[in-house]
């Protein structure tokens, strides 16, 4: 393997890890928030809910910040 190539595998794979924790963080941070909410509040399943859409709003604009952020390379 050319180190042309390992570069180019290892840009990758630096990319998926960091999308992928753009979209699993903010979903596991916000679900749980929402369910502790919930659990205090007596609100089931609302906030937990609510969490979800935020973490997804959240990651879609990470996401897309970062595709901007390559497209502008």
């Amino acid at each position: 393997m050319e180190k042309d190539d390992k570069n180019k595998t290892f840009s990758a794979l630096s990319l998926a890890w960091e999308l992928g924790y753009s979209i699993a963080l903010p979903l596991v941070i916000f679900a749980l928030l929402g369910r502790w909410l919930d659990k205090k509040f007596a609100t089931s399943p609302w906030l937990f809910l609510l969490g979800i859409i935020l973490a997804v709003t959240i990651s879609s604009y990470l996401v897309y910040r970062k595709t901007m952020e390559i497209i502008k390379k």
